[in-house]
């Protein structure tokens, strides 16, 4: 079962509920004109340029990091207003999400379960321009995803994941479409039943990340 948001984040207003990560993180994580990226500071965090190009539908992709941070993606968004992905979702979904300018947090459910897991989607549900979901095989217990940023952790208490959301969620200045919408209704994407997860190699066809 997938749990959702209630609010609608297609208007790109990401409404008064959006402000607890950013109040908790501090105003030194606020983006803005003098600071546009400041996940910068962030320890930890990876940051990768990639050029915002759709693959042919249904086509996979041959990304390079595992969960994927960005690049060719899917015409078809993830749903990412504040939803609680119970299964894997397809990559290709997830990566036009973060085009829009969310945040996905990934999980290893073998890792994070109980408490950490609530506190995890505590964080998403009813938040726009987040979404969350397991990850199968994920190298550590948590990765956070941006576009062009990612940032993987092992503790859900860690302060850096209020931070990393702060900087990056609906940031003007690192996601190509900031504040696109994320509501996926009518565009071939049931949020109560995902396209799921493809695992092992793309083989022959898959698309290349990029454009070369």
């Amino acid at each position: 079962m997938t749990r959702s948001g209630e609010g609608s984040a297609g208007n790109g207003d990401p409404g008064p509920s959006s402000a607890a990560p950013r109040e908790s993180a501090g105003p030194e994580f606020v983006p803005g004109p003098d600071n546009e990226d400041p996940s910068k500071d962030i320890e930890g965090v990876v940051i990768t340029e990639y050029d915002a190009v759709h693959a042919q539908p249904g086509q996979r992709v041959a990304y390079e990091k595992a969960p994927p941070d960005g690049g060719r993606h899917d015409q078809v968004w993830a749903t990412c207003n504040g939803v609680v992905y119970d299964t894997p979702v397809r990559n290709e979904h997830m990566v036009h999400a973060l085009e829009h300018g969310a945040v996905w947090i990934a999980y290893n459910a073998d890792d994070v379960t109980g408490d950490d897991l609530l506190s995890l989607a505590g964080r998403v549900e009813n938040q726009p321009y987040l979404l969350m979901s397991p990850y199968p095989g994920l190298d550590q217990p948590i990765s956070l995803q941006a576009w062009g940023h990612q940032l993987k952790l092992d503790d859900a208490g860690d302060e850096r994941i209020d931070q990393f959301i702060a900087a990056l969620r609906e940031n003007e200045y690192t996601a190509p479409e900031p504040g696109a919408s994320c509501d996926s209704a009518g565009q071939q994407f049931d949020a109560t039943n995902p396209p799921p997860f493809e695992d092992g190699p793309p083989g022959p066809g898959a698309a290349p990340v990029g454009d070369s």
